[in-house]
């Protein structure tokens, strides 16, 4: 893991560290994603989660939000749709917005968390995944069963292992087939290790101890903001934690951050520059459309990035991403 003791800030607020760097303000360099969270019900509640999502969670993205994503999904310049959530296969219109995007001829990235193919209603998912050729991307924040278990809920690791397997079965994971990625998020205060070396420690523990393949890691970084935000408050470690992040800012970063390129849409079809400024209710730039239903996409490519010190946390060492580092 990399660990750096905090030292005084060198810097101010991330808007003056930006400043500092460039004379223009962070903009959008188009849209190529549409990033969208179908709401934040979830069979988990995971120590982590910065949308806090959970079993009692009643926000979800209705039918007719749904049918306005599938419109602006017609523009070509979109090639990505990212679907997230909570759990995202708990949506009721879930299914049809990925076939319909398939259709469209996207690129479909799903964030599952695993362990809600067990859920009742799930049990067809993995043949659906292969079927319309869906990039999966799972969360698996360590490869020890005690870590996962202590972040996710008793038995999720077993579940989670079992879904593996069932979808390395259709191809997912196996060289030169379908993309099943792995998400990795650290237990506490601290930023990822390299992703690489961690990938590693990944293939040789889960090849070794369990069978399961995969195509590649992905290491991202807990942002300081809901239940990673009150559990570090809790244990008084938000100040370090927050300095931590400052301390640790890559320059290097800010050209692949995901916010230049992604678009996010919130479960009630708000926009955002990414889904942690969804959670703060940071919307997009008042130059910009704040709703799906008024999508301008020239407007929306070139709009100024609303940006807050939580953006430490994706830009501080290696970098953390949708996909990953960026360094």
């Amino acid at each position: 893991m990399l660990v750096l003791k905090p030292q005084p800030l060198p810097r101010g607020s991330f808007h003056e560290t930006v400043r500092s760097l460039r004379r223009e303000p962070l903009t959008a360099q188009g849209v190529s994603t549409l990033q969208v969270n179908v709401g934040y019900r979830c069979n988990l509640a995971c120590s982590h989660c910065h949308v806090e999502a959970g079993p009692a969670r009643t926000e979800t993205m209705d039918g007719n939000t749904v049918d306005e994503i599938i419109a602006v999904l017609q523009h070509g310049s979109i090639a990505t749709l990212d679907v997230t959530g909570g759990a995202p296969e708990l949506n009721i219109h879930f299914r049809r917005l990925v076939g319909s995007a398939r259709q469209l001829g996207k690129h479909v990235i799903v964030r599952t968390n695993l362990a809600v193919l067990h859920e009742p209603g799930m049990a067809d998912l993995p043949v659906f995944y292969r079927d319309h050729g869906i990039d999966l991307v799972a969360s698996l924040p360590c490869y020890r069963e005690d870590n996962v278990d202590g972040m996710r809920g008793s038995g999720t690791f077993a579940k989670c292992i079992a879904s593996l397997r069932e979808l390395n079965s259709l191809g997912y994971g196996l060289p030169d087939e379908l993309p099943l990625h792995l998400v990795y998020n650290p237990s506490g205060p601290f930023l990822p290790p390299r992703q690489g070396a961690l990938e590693q420690d990944y293939r040789r523990e889960l090849g070794g101890s369990h069978g399961v393949s995969f195509t590649s890691l992905y290491a991202l970084a807990n942002l300081p903001i809901g239940r990673f935000h009150d559990r570090l408050a809790r244990s008084g470690e938000l100040d370090r934690y927050r300095d931590l992040l400052a301390c640790a800012f890559n320059p290097a970063t800010l050209d692949g951050v995901m916010c230049r390129t992604l678009l996010s849409v919130g479960w009630d079809g708000r926009l955002y520059d990414c889904d942690f400024n969804q959670v703060l209710g940071l919307t997009v730039d008042p130059d910009a459309p704040a709703h799906i239903r008024d999508f301008d996409y020239e407007a929306l490519a070139r709009r100024t990035i609303s940006i807050g010190d939580h953006c430490y946390g994706c830009t501080a060492g290696h970098g953390s991403t949708c996909t990953g580092s960026t360094t």
